[in-house]
């Protein structure tokens, strides 16, 4: 058989969406053709934002074997793995940061797959992926190619390719088998357990009311409602927004059953809203936006109506989003997040490798001191 042969895809339109997906485990939303596609069709990404769409894809007798989502950056911006610190020692070296590749899902700091390949044929395929990369770097002029938001599995094959490896946290909720929100409310400590019950307390009084939607039921209304509340949030703390109106409401359209939009309403109008997409076995929270100001509703409609959610639809995790330590004493516990980094120039390897093994260590403390505060009750000590 021959060799697999390599396609370099400005747009996802380049290759049929039933090729892409059948790559893609567990339903994750964030690497289906629908969503990435989405973002390019609507303008979330390209030359405005720096993101430049480069996906690596490997073919075989017509057939897609391999896939890895790839964009040339211009900027550092949406990828949730500072790097400004890397760009200053470029610049003092007299050498060019930018161009650089990241393999990620723009603007979104979810674990997932990076390297996607038919299954059984990880060994030989991966290696392909990942030399297609470095070989597209050189070529273009990039000064390296990042890896973000990788699994584990992922993590080690590159690790043992000699990339560097950075670490970070996040706040992840895990569903131990609950019956129910009470069931879980029991598991945590008194004093934790208590805030949660007088916030949505809080929320129910104040005449809020919370409606989920799926892409099924939530219409034009809705959607309109959420992606204002969303272009507001950034107009008013980061500047311009990148997602849209119609980005939102084509992969609610498109990928109905993982999309989880919840809506807050007063007074017979839509005050505040949380999105959220699942896979088959994971919810991730990813957007929140509000025009009225209500105690505890940000936690209801982001933390609490999701961890329902996983409970009622028995998803095993919620990712919640990037940092945050509030999340901690709300049920979710410190995760390490990862990411691999194959840099161009040989003179600053060693400087950047004493910096990610100082930040490794550091996000391990932190982890330890995070997990020593967690919010659930402490076994009873042997008698």
């Amino acid at each position: 058989m021959a060799p697999p042969q390599l396609r370099i895809l400005s747009g996802l339109e380049q290759v049929p969406a039933a090729e892409w997906n059948r790559l893609v485990p567990g339903n994750h939303p964030f690497l289906r053709h629908e969503f990435l596609h989405a973002m390019e069709r609507h303008g979330c990404v390209g030359a405005e934002f720096g993101w430049l769409p480069r996906h690596l894809t490997l073919w075989q007798q017509g057939r897609l074997v391999a896939a890895m989502p790839l964009y040339e950056k211009h900027n550092g911006y949406g990828e949730f793995v500072f790097d400004h610190a890397w760009a200053d020692a470029w610049a003092r070296a007299g050498l060019r940061y930018y161009p650089k590749l990241v393999s990620a899902i723009p603007y979104t700091p979810a674990t997932g797959r990076r390297l996607l390949a038919e299954p059984g044929r990880e060994e030989t395929l991966w290696p392909l992926l990942r030399q297609a990369a470095v070989e597209l770097a050189r070529a273009t002029g990039a000064s390296g190619v990042h890896w973000l938001f990788p699994v584990a599995e992922e993590q080690r094959f590159l690790q043992r390719q000699g990339l560097l490896a950075r670490h970070d946290c996040q706040f992840h909720w895990r569903n131990r088998d609950y019956r129910d929100f009470d069931h879980f409310l029991t598991t945590l400590a008194a004093k934790k357990r208590k805030n949660i019950r007088r916030e949505r307390r809080l929320v129910r009084q104040s005449g809020v009311r919370l409606r989920r939607f799926d892409g099924h039921d939530a219409g034009e209304a809705e959607w309109r409602a959420f992606a204002d509340f969303y272009q507001r949030l950034f107009e008013r703390k980061w500047g311009m927004a990148t997602f849209n109106h119609g980005f939102f409401h084509e992969v609610a359209q498109q990928l109905p059953e993982q999309v989880l939009l919840v809506l807050a309403e007063r007074q017979g109008r839509y005050i505040a809203g949380a999105l959220m997409y699942r896979s088959d076995d994971c919810l991730y929270g990813r957007h929140w936006g509000a025009i009225e100001t209500v105690d505890g509703l940000h936690f209801e409609a982001c933390y609490y109506q999701g961890i329902e959610y996983c409970i009622e639809r028995g998803l095993q995790r919620f990712e919640p989003g990037a940092q945050g330590e509030h999340k901690l004493a709300r049920g979710f516990l410190p995760v390490r997040t990862c990411s691999s980094h194959w840099v161009a120039a040989g003179g600053l390897r060693q400087p950047v490798a004493r910096f990610c093994a100082d930040e490794r260590a550091a996000v391990a403390d932190y982890i330890e001191r995070m997990e020593n505060a967690s919010p659930y009750r402490r076994p009873d000590p042997a008698p």
